[in-house]
């Protein structure tokens, strides 16, 4: 049967620093594989050898997330050549290549894995790896490989036909035919099966430790099934099945902590080691009270090896059977159950206690060992197995809640175990008032007679009598929050929801039913809201949504509204080092209950959640910090300006956080302003507009011009024909005559030199050099920017501080009289209300000196700009009148508006 063949790496074209080809030797989930050098030549190569001569039937590669090689060609060879000597390269024969895809649907952010099938015998392969899928993450044209996969059988088949073929004739003769449908996928069934166990994504995603554990099992599973030890075979299938969801829980647990190790955040690595360790130590200790960790697998060490594992039906490695524990012998009728905790598990274990045999708990381990492995570095402990001493009775040692099977224990019969001294003293209140037999299935290791005492209690708080006195009904109920307070940290999902089942009834109908008032209410809520609080941080994602919707659920009870405690629960600061589930549900509930709770009269204040809020966008979980957001948002929906007070200006310091940024455009959309994005583009449209609209003016102008000119000319040579055919007759007076026309003649061909296109002043002295000069200080119609000292239009004064100015990003546009105002100057600007709103372009103009509308129109400018009852603002005007130049032939066009007619140059 093909299987996983070892491999070591011969030798490669090169690689990055702390990137080598040997990574791909270990497959992992935190591995990092091989990288090529930065700016290499390619192609790049690999040599891998085979621990033996193999036949191949599978190849598998996990490509990198965005250092892709466009194309990864394979090679065989049964002897390593001299690989440096180009003339013997031909040793390596052609398999083909598979081309990997460029990653750009995804972002660039999964791994390809690439599978191929062929059938070729020898015992190096060689890669080569062609150029590099360009992308933006890409910077150095690298290639790398995460981790290969071979999967294959040994090539000498001789022994192993003979077997195979001696095998199929004994069959035959008894009528057993070994291509049953029901063993499909089996080893038993198809000869080229390949477990799913060798694929290279099993080994990825899970614990290494854990992994090896799933394939000793799986071995011990078929050999199970050839002996027809079906029962341990199904409780095997079942353990292995479970402890898949271990490893891949383990496999996670040791990225996070490398992640956060990196990161520098010691104590997050420390709490994620700690809480591998623990899960672990469970699941370990539940292996052993199954009866599936033994002596073989603690001698056996579980690293990662680099040769093929050894399979039981591979006729070079023959090992004797391995027969199950004398104690499945005698149960063959007996269910299978679920060997790990309830919440590793689809369904609880349904196996009743008195079906189990005494024998398979095994003895605790005994002081001085456990005392020598806890001394040992944790990766360097071995499996904690038990060996079974013959003839002593095997006796379950005493654990905390946190460590207790979930299945019903062996040797456990209808009734709960009694309590043991300390739980006597915790529970004493309770036991004088409950009775020892119901406290005591409360305090069971058996989960069913932990539910079955909380249902009981139920029914009992359900059918006291309404006569009864004050005292004793609540006695009965501090013993009944006294249990449903131990109850609700219960790992075990029946448990858990009972005892949420009984809180409601105690604090819906218990305590109106009996009148006790709403201290009874408010001490239920104070012993159970911060339990119910840390469930919301639990490690199983269905625990944590029904402990969230049940405190919801609680938060809106009447009874429990009118006192307005769990927000005060809820708006607690977060810690920096809480768990990050814990925190994401914390926010999620928070915002859930104030669209439904609101902040009049419900226990939320402005000011506590926005601190709350606040300081939620500073934690290190993304999902945190985005909850928080919509928080701010929809209590700046409900209450606007006292929401501003906790947080920065809006300027440009704030808005380089994304999340402020994110925060001041919601603003903008909930009072209806256009954000800074629309702002942007409407203004770039704007440019636009106005720049078309000026070159069309002036290419209808230049029109103008050059038609003026040609008539220009026709005149000038009609009058040149005339005055000659006069001058024959009356040379003297048509001399006299002609002499008056010629000056403006040479004035008409240059119509607009001299001339200001602004203003419309027309003066001798406007040569290139004179016009810059009237522009720079003296052109009614222009200004100069404080800011930049560029020579701007006043109408366009606005637009040019917010777009074109160097400190266009200091200005930002006030929504109501649409002119600029410095960034840190609008919100005072905004609050005080005093600008005078500005009208629609088509109705009014706005003119940024004097802040006043007039009329619409180019005209309604030069007018307000340059008429003697203007704009009192424009400095160049007053300076103007100040001077009272006197009066010359030429004063009429600083005040006439300019424009352009044939009678102009005539």
């Amino acid at each position: 049967m093909p299987h996983k063949i070892g491999f070591v790496v011969v030798s490669s074209s090169g690689h990055e620093d702390g990137f080598s080809a040997r990574e791909l030797m270990i497959h992992a989930p935190t591995v990092s594989g091989w990288r090529s050098p930065r700016f290499c030549q390619f192609p790049q190569e690999i040599v891998l050898q085979m621990v033996e001569r193999c036949r191949i039937r599978k190849l598998q590669l996990l490509a990198h997330q965005y250092l892709i090689s466009s194309k990864v060609e394979f090679y065989i060879s049964d002897s390593l050549p001299e690989y440096f000597m180009p003339y013997q390269a031909e040793r390596f024969r052609r398999l083909g290549y598979v081309s990997l895809c460029d990653n750009e649907k995804t972002g660039c952010k999964a791994r390809e894995l690439k599978s191929v099938y062929v059938d070729a015998v020898g015992q190096f392969l060689k890669l080569v790896l062609h150029q590099n899928h360009a992308n933006k993450y890409n910077v150095y044209n690298q290639v790398a490989l995460v981790a290969i996969n071979i999967i294959g059988d040994p090539a000498d088949f001789s022994d192993e036909s003979n077997i195979a073929s001696r095998k199929k004739l004994i069959d035959h003769y008894i009528g057993h035919n070994s291509e049953d449908p029901a063993l499909e996928g089996t080893c038993t069934g198809k000869s080229d099966y390949i477990s799913p166990l060798d694929d290279l994504a099993f080994d990825m995603y899970q614990d290494p430790e854990v992994a090896q554990i799933i394939r000793r099992l799986d071995e011990r599973k078929r050999e199970a099934v050839q002996e027809e030890h079906y029962d341990y075979a199904k409780k095997l299938k079942q353990a292995i099945a479970d402890l898949q969801k271990v490893g891949e829980r383990l496999g996670r647990y040791e990225v996070e902590k490398r992640r956060a190790a990196e990161e520098e955040d010691y104590d997050l690595a420390k709490e994620k080691q700690q809480q591998m360790a623990q899960f672990r130590s469970r699941v370990y200790e539940q292996l052993q009270l199954h009866s599936l960790l033994d002596a073989e697998l603690m001698r056996r060490p579980l690293a990662l090896p680099l040769q093929p594992l050894v399979r039981s039906g591979s006729p070079r490695h023959q090992q004797p059977a391995r027969s199950p524990p004398q104690g499945d012998r005698v149960t063959e009728n007996r269910p299978a159950e679920p060997f790990l905790p309830d919440q590793l598990s689809a369904q609880p274990p349904d196996a009743s206690p008195q079906h189990r045999t005494a024998d398979q708990s095994p003895p605790a381990p005994h002081p001085r060992l456990r005392t020598r492995l806890e001394a040992l570095p944790y990766d360097e402990r071995p499996l904690p197995a038990v060996h079974k001493p013959p003839g002593v009775a095997a006796v379950e040692p005493e654990k905390s809640d946190a460590e207790v099977s979930e299945a019903p224990r062996g040797g456990a019969a209808g009734e709960p175990e009694p309590l043991t001294e300390k739980a006597l003293r915790e529970a004493s209140a309770a036991v004088d008032v409950l009775g020892e037999t119901l406290v005591a299935g409360a305090y069971s290791r058996t989960w069913s007679h932990r539910e079955a005492a909380l249902l009981a209690l139920h029914k009992r708080l359900m059918e006291a009598p309404v006569g009864t006195p004050k005292e004793d009904l609540r006695g009965l109920l501090r013993a009944a929050v006294f249990l449903i307070r131990r109850a609700i940290r219960d790992i075990v999902t029946p448990v858990f929801q009972a005892s949420l089942k009984l809180l409601k009834m105690v604090i819906t109908q218990y305590i109106p039913k009996h009148k006790l008032g709403k201290l009874e209410t408010m001490h239920c809520v104070e012993r159970t809201i911060p339990v119910l609080l840390t469930r919301t941080g639990d490690s199983s994602a269905r625990l944590r949504v029904v402990a969230s919707n049940f405190i919801q659920e609680m938060a809106l009870f009447k009874e429990v509204k009118s006192l307005q405690m769990i927000p005060s629960y809820l708006v607690q600061p977060l810690k920096a080092n809480a768990p990050t589930h814990l925190a994401t549900s914390r926010m999620e509930l928070l915002a859930r209950l104030l669209k439904d709770l609101g902040t009049e009269g419900s226990g939320f204040t402005v000011d506590d959640v926005m601190k709350f809020a606040v300081g939620a966008l500073e934690h290190r979980v993304y999902e945190v910090r985005e909850t928080a957001v919509r928080v701010i948002l929809d209590m700046y929906e409900q209450h606007r300006a006292p929401v501003l007070d906790y947080l920065p200006p809006d300027d440009c310091a704030a808005r380089r956080n994304v999340l402020y940024k994110t925060l001041f455009e919601g603003f903008a959309k909930i009072e209806g302003r256009p954000t800074d994005a629309e702002v942007r583009a409407q203004k770039k449209a704007a440019t636009e507009e106005a720049e078309k609209r000026k070159k069309e003016e002036i290419k209808v102008l230049q029109g103008q011009l050059a038609a003026l000119t040609e008539t220009q000319a026709g005149v000038v040579v009609g009058k040149d024909k005339g005055s000659q055919a006069m001058k024959a007759e009356k040379p003297d007076a048509q001399r006299r005559e002609a002499a008056p026309p010629k000056a403006p003649e040479v004035a008409d061909d240059h119509c607009l030199d001299n001339l200001c296109i602004f203003c419309g002043e027309r003066s001798d002295s406007f040569t290139d050099e004179g016009l810059d000069l009237h522009y720079w200080r003296h052109c009614l119609m222009l200004t100069r920017c404080d800011h930049c000292r560029q020579v701007v239009e006043i109408a366009s004064l606005t637009e040019h501080l917010l777009t074109e100015c160097d400190r266009k990003d200091g200005f930002g546009q006030c929504f109501r009289c649409s002119e600029a105002v410095l960034k840190d100057e609008l919100p005072s600007h905004v609050r005080a209300k005093d600008c005078s709103p500005a009208k629609p372009e088509k109705l009014a103009n706005r003119c940024p000196l004097c802040h006043e509308n007039f009329a619409p129109g180019e005209e309604a400018w030069k007018a307000h700009l340059m008429g003697p009852a203007g704009c009192a603002m424009n400095l160049r005007r007053t300076h103007v009148l100040r001077r009272a130049p006197a009066p010359t032939p030429d004063v009429e066009h600083l005040t006439r508006p300019w424009s352009f007619s044939p009678e102009d140059c005539s």
